[in-house]
C-alpha cells in the first residue's frame, strides 16, 4: 500500500482511493471510478478535481483570499465555485478548545475586535514562535461564543474593503460540513488541507492543538490515509508526533533559512521520514530573483515527495515573472505538484486552459 499525495508522486502509507461521506474520488489513473461518480464528473469534465486528473492541485490560500477577506465561508464557498482542488484553513484553538480558522492566533489584523468595548481589557502581550512579544487580542482568551461575535476583514492593504464586516469566523466542524455540501452540490470531492498553527504554544497554555485536530477528523470520518485531506505544519515535532498516532496524510511546512538564502530550514531526507509531502516556500523551487530552477523539486521528487509550493498571488508577482501565468509555469516545471494560491480562479485559467 502507498501514500499518494498527487497526481505525480506517492510515498508510504497512502491508499488508492479518498473517501469523503458518500463520495469516492480515485487517485490513481488505473483505477474504475464508481458509476454514480463517472456520471457526476463526466457531466461536469471542466471541473474535474486534480487528483482524477493527474494534474497539479490547485489549494485555495485561505479560500478565495484575493477576493473576499480570508478564512470566511464566503472565501471557501467562492474558491470552490471557482474549481479549486482543496481549500485550506488555518487552525487555532479558542479559550474553550474549539478549533476555528485564523491565519493567526491574533485577531487585530483580520477582525473587528480593536472596535468593540466589550473585548478591550482582552488585549495583552503574548510570545510567539520566534520569542517575540506580540500585544494584541488572542483567539485563545475568547470563548467559541465569543468569537462568533467578531467579523472578518481583508488583511491586505491593496485588496477590496467591499466584503469587509460581513462574515463572521468558521468553525473547523463549519468548514468540513461545507466541504461535504458543496462535494455533492458541485459532483466533486472538494478537499480539505488544514494547518495546526503554533501547536507548541497552544500546550503552554494548557490547549492540545493534536488532540482537538485528531478528534475533529474521527468525528467526520476523516482519521485515515484514504481522506481527501492534508494536515500541515510548520512545525516538525507536530508533524512526528501525529504521524504515530494518524494515518493522515501530512505536509511540512518550510521556507528560505534567513541564515543561508535559497536552503530550507528542514532537510528533504528527514522530511520523508514523516510527511507525504512538503510545502516550500516558492523560493525554494524557483529563484527568488531569476525565477531559475534551483533543483529543489526534483530532490523531492527522488525522495517519494509532494511539492506544493506557497504562495501564488496575482497582486504579489516577483519582478521576473511578467504576469501570473509565467510564474506558475515557472514553479510547475520546477517540480511543484501542488499550488498554494489566493486567486483559485486565475490559477486554473492560467495552467489549464489555452
Amino acid at each position: 500500500m502507498t501514500k499518494r499525495v498527487d497526481g505525480t508522486m506517492t510515498n508510504a502509507r497512502l491508499g488508492h482511493a479518498w473517501l469523503f461521506g458518500l463520495f469516492v474520488m480515485l487517485l490513481t489513473a488505473c483505477a474504475v471510478v464508481p458509476t454514480q461518480t463517472q456520471q457526476l464528473t463526466e457531466a461536469t469534465p471542466e471541473r474535474a478535481i486534480g487528483y482524477e486528473r493527474d494534474r497539479v492541485l490547485v489549494i485555495a490560500h485561505r479560500g478565495a483570499s484575493g477576493l473576499r477577506p480570508e478564512h470566511t465561508l464566503a472565501a471557501y464557498r467562492l474558491a470552490i465555485r471557482q474549481g479549486a482542488d482543496f481549500i485550506e484553513p488555518d487552525l487555532v484553538l479558542t479559550k474553550d478548545n474549539v478549533l476555528v480558522a485564523r491565519h493567526d492566533p491574533w485577531l487585530s489584523d483580520s477582525t473587528n475586535v480593536a472596535d468593540l468595548p466589550q473585548f478591550a481589557d482582552r488585549k495583552r502581550s503574548f510570545k510567539g514562535p520566534d520569542g517575540k512579544m506580540i500585544d494584541d487580542w488572542w483567539v485563545f482568551d475568547f470563548t467559541l461564543a465569543e468569537i462568533k461575535t467578531l467579523k472578518a476583514r481583508q488583511v491586505r492593504p491593496n485588496r477590496t474593503k467591499a466584503f469587509d464586516d460581513k462574515y463572521d469566523i468558521p468553525t473547523f466542524d463549519e468548514i468540513v460540513e461545507l466541504a461535504r455540501v458543496e462535494s455533492e452540490f458541485e459532483g466533486r470531492t472538494i478537499g480539505l488541507y488544514p494547518e495546526a498553527k503554533w501547536p507548541a504554544q497552544h500546550a503552554q497554555i494548557g490547549l492540545d492543538m493534536q488532540e482537538a485536530l485528531v478528534a475533529t477528523l474521527n468525528k467526520h470520518a476523516l482519521n485515515s490515509a484514504d481522506a481527501p485531506i492534508f494536515v500541515q505544519s510548520f512545525d516538525p515535532l507536530f508533524l512526528m508526533s501525529l504521524d504515530k498516532i494518524s494515518p493522515v496524510k501530512l505536509v511540512q511546512l518550510d521556507y528560505e533559512d534567513p541564515a543561508n538564502p535559497g536552503a530550507p530550514i528542514i532537510p528533504l531526507e528527514r522530511i520523508a521520514q514523516y510527511a507525504e509531502a512538503v510545502g516550500p516556500q516558492k523560493s525554494l523551487l524557483i529563484d527568488a530573483s531569476t525565477g531559475k530552477n534551483t533543483g529543489y523539486g526534483a530532490d523531492a521528487a527522488k525522495l517519494g515527495l509532494g511539492v506544493h509550493a506557497w504562495t501564488f498571488r496575482n497582486d504579489d508577482l516577483p519582478k521576473w515573472a511578467e504576469d501570473t501565468e509565467v510564474e506558475l509555469h515557472a514553479a510547475v516545471d520546477a517540480g511543484a505538484t501542488g499550488i498554494f494560491t489566493d486567486f483559485p480562479g486565475d490559477t486554473i485559467s492560467a495552467l489549464f486552459l489555452d
